[in-house]
């Protein structure tokens, strides 16, 4: 789901809870060293988040947010904020020269250059948050 967050808007704030969970709470923040990510390039895009993107040649950023049950992607194109909302059970990730986030159809390529390696700790934390959320429904030990 995607979202126009640029205002402040109550239920799109309910509508992100109830997908992807609430988020940590500051202690839990800080024990994580971090729950977000830093800003990143946008490499290429699916085609139906094409029209979230910047389409004179500026670059496109985003970055991620972890959340309880899943990630948030925060898209920024000119003045306007666009929000991605993951959950984990839909999120699958590749690394092939940068990162591809894959879920709902669509598709986002982060390039493979100084701000993408910056944030490798946060890519390692995010796959270790996806396992402890998918064992938790892990029914092979019964």
């Amino acid at each position: 789901m995607i979202l126009n967050t640029t205002y402040h808007n109550k239920e799109h704030k309910q509508l992100l809870e109830d997908l992807v969970g609430k988020s940590f709470t500051f202690l839990e923040s800080l024990k994580m060293k971090g729950v977000g990510s830093k800003r990143m390039i946008v490499g290429e895009v699916s085609p139906n988040l094409q029209n979230y993107m910047n389409t004179v040649a500026d670059i496109n950023y985003a970055n991620i947010e972890l959340r309880k049950s899943g990630i948030l992607i925060f898209i920024n194109k000119g003045l306007k904020n666009f929000t991605w909302a993951i959950p984990y059970y839909q999120l699958v990730m590749y690394k092939t020269n940068g990162a591809s986030i894959h879920a709902q159809g669509r598709f986002i390529h982060f390039k493979n250059n100084k701000t993408f390696k910056e944030n490798k700790r946060f890519f390692e934390k995010m796959l270790d948050e996806k396992i402890k959320y998918d064992e938790q429904y892990n029914f092979q030990n019964i």
